[in-house]
């Protein structure tokens, strides 16, 4: 970190920084859950990313924020084909994050970033949140195009898969291929079983969509999963399927559906995100008819997983700006870190940006497992991935607005990258179901999947293995047993006051395993602060306080 100086400009500008080698908490965890063999490989990359983050890709990323893309219907010349501008200052993030980095292909990929075999999901997510603390906009198409190629891989016929999955694999620019899922309609957001757009035959046998989608990020991607209900199907979520939509026919030309408008929107402007109206567009069949929506939760569950990872990355950003500044800044005669409230704000900062950092570690990890067919995984990996969308999504917005406060009046103007995470942040808590839809998700997967005892099983071990003392121990196993308690008579409460407590009883399981977790993890690292923000949570996010009262971690604790 750069030292303070009694010359330093009043106004700290922390642009330049390699956001990897900076974060020591970043490295230890890495080196905690990664082989060594592999991290040794990444190292290069790792550091690349950090220093493109910290400067040139934040620019790239700020340039595109107030140059958003254009839709144009019509050539010059007046032929009838559509195309979205996008600033070349976006096309090359794409490039970055497509290309060079992989980060769509890399799960599905035999080789990538010169390393023999598929990345284990911690590496690609450890990427995006480097990736994500400059630019989050195209980090949504990114998952998208991630979640699309696993939902191919997973549900459509060998000859679909080979028709269009070697496309998805490509990390040569000019030859690989974008995803998107278009499945938002206006009378259909949350509510998937009264999706309008109907899929028929025509004479050749080949499916066609006809009907709108309203809400449709990457719009011009080369390929688009696409809910929609066949004219025979039944109402409800039973008549959905699920079909692959490619942007061009085998022939070369446009597929009939037309893009109506782009969305003006608060945050992720350099994304392009618009409405769709399909015109008999040409289809594939994914998987087995009237499962489209079983089909489509794998692709969503795999984007809210994405959604935590960028949450945790946008947190991260907004935490080190802020550190950064109070080191940095002086008034009144003391740096701003050595006033006590400074010092009390940043770490309200620091504990849901850190419970997030370690949930991204563990939520990833039990992907992993569950890709392997471990038994235990999924169920585990059922419940993690809802758990961190809604809550790391909502503390993202507190934290990045709590930030900019720190860098005053500066962290109100838009030169600076305050007003963008604050404005991005409000996109994961709304995209792929919003906080109510996700923390019912949470109840679902403890009564369809039988998930509360995974997760209470595995986080007991870690609590097992934690090297913490005993008092803070049990005081992390009473609260872990209470919240999985809570969440168990939540689930078995079917009435509407049963769904009343779902948010209550996943912020009591997120905040017990997270606070497990980082004990573990302190224990495995050697990382005090670790401990301290373990303690911190469970102090500040769980036990019960008395607001006139003061709070202190307990002496038998440490």
């Amino acid at each position: 970190m750069t030292a303070t100086s009694e010359n330093a400009h009043p106004v700290p500008d922390r642009h330049g920084q390699n956001l990897y080698s900076t974060d020591a908490e970043l490295q230890s965890l890495l080196a905690l859950y990664l082989p060594a063999d592999l991290l040794r490989h990444l190292q290069p990359h790792l550091h690349r990313l950090g220093e493109l983050a910290g400067g040139y890709l934040d620019e790239l990323a700020h340039t595109a924020d107030i140059n958003p893309p254009e839709l144009e219907h019509r050539t010059r010349t007046g032929i009838d084909a559509q195309r979205i501008v996008k600033h070349p200052a976006y096309v090359e993030m794409e490039r970055l994050a497509y290309s060079e980095f992989g980060l769509a292909a890399m799960s599905h990929r035999e080789e990538t970033l010169g390393w023999k075999g598929c990345m284990p999901p911690i590496v690609k997510y450890a990427l995006t949140y480097l990736f994500v603390q400059a630019e989050f906009g195209l980090c949504c198409p990114v998952s998208m195009t991630d979640s699309l190629t696993r939902t191919l891989k997973k549900f459509g016929s060998p000859e679909l898969v080979a028709r269009f999955l070697p496309r998805m694999l490509s990390v040569d620019f000019d030859e690989l291929s974008q995803g998107a899922m278009f499945m938002t309609e206006q009378a259909a957001g949350s509510d998937i079983a009264n999706t309008q757009t109907t899929a028929w035959r025509d004479e050749q046998g080949q499916w066609r969509l006809t009907g709108d989608k309203w809400f449709c990020s990457n719009p011009d991607a080369d390929f688009a999963m696409v809910l929609a209900r066949p004219d025979d199907a039944p109402a409800g979520l039973k008549g959905v399927s699920l079909f692959l939509l490619p942007r061009r026919l085998d022939d070369g030309s446009a597929n009939h559906y037309r893009i109506i408008r782009l969305k003006d929107k608060l945050g992720t402007r350099s994304m392009a995100s618009g409405e769709i109206r399909l015109e008999g567009a040409v289809a594939d069949l994914v998987g087995e008819l009237g499962r489209g929506f079983v089909q489509m939760a794998d692709m969503v569950n795999n984007s809210r997983l994405s959604n935590g990872v960028r949450a945790a990355g946008l947190m991260r950003r907004a935490v080190a700006e802020a550190e950064f500044i109070a080191r940095e800044r002086r008034a009144f005669g003391k740096r701003l870190v050595d006033m006590p409230l400074m010092q009390r704000q940043l770490d309200k900062l620091r504990l849901p940006a850190e419970q997030a950092r370690t949930m991204v570690f563990q939520t990833a990890a039990a992907l992993a497992r569950s890709d392997a067919g471990e038994t235990d995984a999924y169920p585990l990996l059922r419940i993690l991935t809802p758990l961190i969308k809604f809550r790391a999504c909502r503390d993202a917005r507190k934290v990045t607005g709590d930030a900019m406060e720190v860098r005053g009046g500066c962290g109100y103007i838009e030169e600076w990258s305050d007003p963008r995470l604050v404005r991005d942040a409000h996109l994961g808590s709304i995209w792929e179901g919003t906080s109510n839809i996700v923390a019912l998700d949470v109840i679902r997967a403890i009564r369809r999947e039988n998930s509360l005892p995974a997760l209470h099983k595995h986080f007991g071990a870690l609590l097992d293995e934690a090297q913490v003392r005993p008092v803070f121990s049990g005081a992390l196993r009473d609260a872990l047993n209470r919240a999985v308690a809570f969440a168990e008579r939540t689930a078995q409460d079917t009435s509407a006051e049963g769904d009343a407590l779902a948010r209550q009883a996943a912020s009591a399981l997120y905040h017990c395993c997270s606070a497990i977790a980082m004990a573990w993890e302190a224990g495995r690292t050697g990382s005090a602060e670790r401990l301290r923000f373990a303690q911190g949570v469970l102090l500040h996010r769980v036990l019960p306080q008395d607001p006139l009262g003061e709070r202190s971690v307990p002496a038998d604790w440490n």
